[in-house]
């Protein structure tokens, strides 16, 4: 059997936890950010989990759970 491959996108963009729950960023953080105030720029802050439907997907893409 073959080594799988880490898709280069998602390990950008996703990380696995000690657990092994996955969590992401929020989008939309950096363009504009002037304008936007700044209760939206505190939300941006910290990771929050990924959605129990999207987990299956996203961990086929991180076959080794890249953290």
């Amino acid at each position: 059997m073959p080594k799988l491959k880490t898709h280069k996108g998602a390990r950008a963009r996703f990380r696995v936890t000690s657990t092994g729950k996955l969590v992401r960023m929020k989008g939309h953080r950096s363009h504009l950010r002037r304008k936007k105030s700044n209760k939206v720029k505190r939300q941006f802050n910290g990771k929050i989990d990924v959605s129990p439907a999207d987990a299956p997907r996203i961990k086929k893409l991180l076959p080794y759970g890249v953290a």
